[in-house]
């Protein structure tokens, strides 16, 4: 394969910059551009740093940089690789790249550092997926459960489940390439209770898919109420910030504000939405409607409420608008002056959470968090055993392979031809090991490492 190069620092002024290189010519390649301090240009030891300059063609110095050396196989890639370590800037780390594919390197695509370290053989497909989970991690749960998979835990869950499908098979061969020796029915009778334990563990793994997309995605969670009911305040109190225009005029908010904020190590989607009101104003109208959907569409909604008022038309609508959604109900501006509003009936027949709070001072905010870390049991979600499904592609290849479980019971008990059988065992096999990487085709490959950032 061809040297590749990329730079692997965010884009913008800082400390330093590091630009990559990777592949058989690597070292030739940084000859040409890199005159180190010391003169003694053996590289043959790998993990070492060297001090110089970076050189064009012309003899002139670039910068002063750091270069790491990687002997293949001990690298990333398992190829040889160096990491130029520059001074940080966009004008340096360019000029350093562009003196790196003048040489005879080629700009690495987005992740085909990564996708070499797979193909290599260093890494499977989870564990290069998690990477890209890592990076766009949004909490410290998140993070954790990427770490994880990064070091093979959940490989290691779904190789084991493999072992017992290779094991099989080896049984059901030497039930066909020896029929004489009427064994046919004792291996069906080991399929049969070898792929209860599989689809068991399975449907186990499946059942962490719940929390495993909250840590990925976070929950998607509307702020929804009248205007002025304080859904502008209660978003800017959250993030601490100036981000919703607060106003005592009704109607300020026509579009949704989504922001992300992580709580009790969960990342929240927050959605300020438009006031709900009857209206004749036909921009505010598409505001309220988009606010509607927005509540359909939410895993959580935040329902507040003016507390220094009774109930209203709008109100009521809003109440029934939740009453089939996880929902947390926050009567506002305790503040201020507060009215009975928990002991309204229509609240009360509802049966949902029900908070006094302050958007305006941030009274009681810590009470709204605890409850929506015990809403979704969130100090309960266990990330440290690693084997926690985060990705949807995972989560749909297992079902695959459960499904060809259920095939292969069928089949066995519909008398089926043990060779039919073991179509459906191999299927078996095919589904997981698309989750590894060991049976994926080529595009699904390339799909999966477009999506990471260039340099990784």
């Amino acid at each position: 394969m061809e040297t590749i190069a990329a730079i692997s620092t965010a884009t913008g002024n800082g400390g330093i910059g590091i630009i990559r290189m990777s592949g058989k010519e690597c070292f030739e390649i940084l000859e040409k551009i890199f005159k180190p301090i010391n003169n003694n240009q053996n590289i043959t030891k790998g993990y070492t740093i060297k001090y110089g300059h970076i050189i064009d063609s012309n003899n002139q110095v670039i910068d002063e940089v750091l270069v790491s050396y990687f002997i293949a196989p001990k690298s990333y890639t398992m190829e040889n690789m160096c990491e130029i370590n520059s001074h940080g800037g966009y004008i340096v780390e360019r000029t350093i790249l562009e003196e790196c594919l003048k040489n005879g390197a080629k700009l690495a695509e987005p992740g085909e550092f990564t996708k070499r370290a797979f193909l290599n053989g260093r890494i499977d497909l989870i564990q290069a997926e998690s990477v890209i989970d890592l990076i766009n991690s949004k909490s410290d749960k998140e993070a954790k459960a990427s770490i994880k998979q990064l070091e093979g835990n959940l490989s290691k869950n779904i190789n084991s489940i493999k072992a017992k499908l290779l094991d099989l098979m080896a049984d059901v061969e030497a039930s066909i390439d020896y029929p004489e020796y009427d064994i046919e029915e004792v291996t069906n009778q080991k399929i049969l209770k070898t792929t209860k334990i599989i689809k068991s563990d399975l449907e186990k793994l499946n059942t962490t898919f719940k929390n495993g997309k909250i840590l990925r995605e976070g929950i998607k969670t509307a702020i929804i109420g009248k205007p002025n009911a304080g859904k502008s305040s209660l978003l800017n109190t959250i993030l601490n910030e100036e981000r919703a225009i607060v106003s005592e005029q009704k109607g300020t908010t026509r579009d949704t504000i989504e922001e992300y904020v992580t709580i009790e190590g969960i990342t929240l989607k927050l959605i300020d939405t438009a006031g709900i009101r009857e209206t004749n104003d036909e921009i505010e109208k598409i505001g309220v409607k988009k606010s509607k959907k927005l509540i359909d569409d939410a895993e959580l909604v935040i329902a507040i409420f003016d507390g220094t008022k009774e109930l209203e038309d709008d109100d009521y609508v809003i109440l029934n608008l939740i009453k089939d959604k996880n929902a947390i109900i926050l009567l506002n501006k305790v503040d201020i002056k507060q009215s009975n509003l928990e002991n309204n009936n229509n609240i009360k027949e509802l049966n949902k959470k029900v908070l006094k709070i302050s958007a305006k001072t941030g009274e009681n905010i810590e009470e709204l968090y605890k409850s929506i870390a015990e809403m979704y049991q969130i100090n309960d979600i266990e990330i440290d055993n690693g084997e926690i499904i985060t990705n949807i592609r995972h989560k749909q290849q297992i079902d695959e392979a459960i499904k060809s479980i259920d095939e292969v019971e069928n089949t066995i008990n519909n008398h089926m031809p043990i060779d039919i059988i073991e179509i459906y065992l191999k299927q078996v096999l095919n589904d997981l090991g698309k989750i590894t990487g060991d049976d994926i085709s080529e595009d699904i490959i390339n799909e999966i490492f477009s999506k990471f950032c260039l340099g990784k």
